[in-house]
This record gives C-alpha cells, structure tokens and sequence, in this order.
C-alpha cells in the first residue's frame, strides 16, 4: 500500500541542543525523558508547557528535527511534550478521552505546569490539537489549554475527499493518484461516499465548509488560536497542477473567518507566510513545520 507517498502534502510530509557556557551567563539546563508514547524535554523552571501533534506519518523525532522550538522553549520555561500519536486526521469519542486521559497522566507523572499550556501541531497534527483542546474544555478536565495552533492542517476532510476526487481526474502524476486514491478510499470507509451524505463528516471533521460546521471547535471560543499557512499557490501548480480553492490553505481562511465571526476577532490570528516553508534537509515546500516563526511563537505563548 502506498499510504506514505508524499504528493500534495495535504496531509503527510517526509517528513539536541548541548548547554552552553558563554562569558557572562549559562543557558537553562533541561531533562529529556523519550518513551514510546512521547518525548519530553523538561524545562528546568517551568512556566508553562507546550503540547505537540507530528504529521500522518511522523512521530516526536521527527517534530522535534523539522520544528527548531526546544531550545527557545527551554529558554523560556516552557517544557516541550512531543507526542507520537500519528496516523489521526480526527479522533473519535473513545480516542478524545484516551489521549486526554493520556495526557493528564503524563503531565501529573511528570510534574509539568499545568498553567499555560499550549496545543499545536503540522498537517494532520493540527486536526488532533484542535479537536483535543475542545475536547479538554467541554469535558472540563482538569488540565485546561491556554491556546492552541495549527500547521497547515486539512481542516475540513469533506474538502480533502473533494481534492482527492479531483486529483484523480486529473491523472498528474503518478504519486498524486496514488495518494488520492488512498485518501478516497480511506474516507469512503470511515465517513462513507459524501454523495449518500456528509453527516459523518461534520461529525467528525473540525471544519466543514459546505455547511459552516464548526461544533467540534466550539469548546475554543475563549482559546488563543493561531492558524499558520503557507499559501504558494505557485509551487502548487507546479508541482501537483492545484488550484487555490484545493489547498489546505483555502480551507484554513474560511476557518478563520468563521472563527472570527462566531469568537470574534481578539483571539484569531490566521498568518500567512511568504518563502518558509523548508524541509530540514533544504528541501523547499511549503507545507512544513518551518513556516512558524519559533521566536514569535514562544511570544504570543509568553504574553
């Protein structure tokens, strides 16, 4: 199966620091705790804790090499928790609160901050952060998110069911179809074919545009929310023969205009970056972790 080509990028990517002494000060020291579930490095004084979701495919190493947030987050009293909960473009009841339960767990066996804590992933991770961080509000848990951000996640899967179907008519390229019909066939199981309904989409996706559904996120109203993309639409023609309204992008504006009309605008940052995206191997594209300006990230989580 060829459920890893990586084509549109729509929701896979292919995707330590050593302390240092200079003359006048010591940089802060950290733990680093890696399991099967997660890795962890611990902040020496915690001020606050930063939650990652990987792409489809991918898991905390990989994160943690494409994402070049750890020292700065060190830097600041943020502990970083990486998770390798993987192969999720949403999560259904039972998954919800596992993964709270999960987390709540390792936060407490930890001894991490549970004040200002903050939610992010890439791609497919960004559907599992929202979804969970309006899971951990409507639930009440006990661990409550400050805020939550995304990485040119496709956050409407009726629209990524569209794209595929698209996609195959098309007949780019070869890794295009594939991946397409891995995408059709995938959602077609879970959610069944949109024409016999889109009930189970809106169930479960975190936004659906045809119907401007966004219950799945209405546990966020009062959440810090950023939702990071990089809107080259050039590349995508180039490289998979795309259209503005099939990418990740397009989706992620409507979201936040809807956002910003139910939540209003104070808290809903969409940004819109120009030539970041870049792999960690130098590969340009622009739907990679480097789109986040690090720095400005670890202010908008400080302020």
């Amino acid at each position: 199966m060829q459920k890893y080509i990586i084509i549109l990028a729509l929701i896979t990517m292919s995707c330590k620091g050593q302390n240092e002494k200079n003359n006048q000060t010591e940089k802060p020291t950290s733990e680093i705790i890696k399991t099967s579930e997660f890795e962890l490095i611990k902040a020496e004084n915690q001020k606050g804790l930063l939650i990652l979701f990987p792409c489809f495919p991918c898991d905390s190493e990989n994160t943690l090499s494409e994402f070049k947030i750890a020292e700065i987050s060190k830097e600041n009293g943020f502990s970083v928790l990486a998770m390798d909960l993987n192969e999720r473009l949403y999560l259904n009841p039972k998954e919800k609160k596992e993964l709270a339960e999960k987390i709540t767990g390792i936060i407490r066996e930890q001894n991490l901050s549970e004040k200002n804590i903050f939610v992010g992933g890439f791609s497919s991770g960004g559907n599992v952060s929202l979804i969970i961080s309006d899971y951990l509000v409507k639930s009440k848990s006990q661990i409550q998110p400050k805020g939550v951000f995304i990485v040119d996640s496709p956050v409407d899967l009726l629209g990524l069911y569209k794209t595929a179907e698209k996609n195959l008519k098309l007949n780019f390229s070869e890794p295009a179809v594939a991946e397409s019909k891995w995408i059709k066939e995938m959602l077609d199981n879970e959610f069944g074919n949109p024409e016999s309904g889109i009930v189970n989409y809106e169930l479960n996706s975190p936004f659906t545009l045809e119907t401007q559904n966004i219950d799945n996120l209405k546990g966020l109203e009062n959440l810090k929310i950023r939702l990071y993309t990089e809107p080259d639409l050039k590349w995508w023609s180039e490289n998979a023969n795309n259209d503005y309204e099939d990418l990740n992008a397009y989706y992620i504006q409507k979201l936040s205009e809807k956002l910003k009309t139910e939540f209003g605008n104070n808290n809903i940052e969409l940004i819109k970056t120009e030539n970041k995206g870049y792999r960690v191997n130098g590969e340009r594209h622009p739907h990679s972790w480097s789109i986040v300006n690090e720095k400005d990230l670890i202010k908008w989580m400080t302020e």
